[in-house]
């Protein structure tokens, strides 16, 4: 369930609050192959499911900034933040890959607001989305996402 806020100034009441988390997401070979072809990493690992099943993993795994583009993808699942002329991704900070995506796998992300502060003109925020696998104790992604909202003037 998305957790909606009328106005980026209630963000401040939630951190260190666990805002929710996305639909599951199932990884698949094509979704992998095509994102190779966007940014030309054709890593055996990835794309050539043959020689994959011989590999450490037993199977292509999904590259590591593919699971991390998928926050974007997450975050208006967890959050919606409404009353602003403008949102703006800032940036992230700590990004980890503590596990791989295999294909064939789901994954989903768990949003936690962690910090909120005044910027010029608007609110930043800091939120942790952790991308987990269905079934593994260990995540494939923790990242802090930086998010700039600025209010609708009326």
């Amino acid at each position: 369930m998305t957790t909606i806020f009328k106005t980026p100034y209630e963000l401040k009441d939630k951190v260190g609050q666990v805002l929710g988390e996305s639909q599951w997401l199932t990884i698949d070979q094509d979704r992998i192959n095509l994102f190779a072809e966007a940014t030309g990493d054709h890593q055996w690992i990835h794309v050539d499911p043959a020689r994959a099943k011989e590999g450490p993993f037993g199977a292509c795994i999904a590259h590591g900034y593919l699971t991390l583009s998928l926050v974007n993808l997450f975050l208006p699942e967890i959050m919606d933040v409404q009353g602003i002329s403008m949102g703006v991704n800032y940036g992230t900070d700590k990004i980890r890959f503590p596990n791989s995506v295999i294909v064939g796998s789901k994954v989903r992300g768990v949003g936690e607001l962690i910090k909120v502060e005044e910027v010029k003109g608007g609110l930043q925020s800091t939120v942790r989305v952790t991308v987990e696998i269905e079934n593994e104790a260990r995540p494939a992604c923790v990242v802090d996402t930086i998010s700039r909202y600025y209010p609708r003037v009326y």
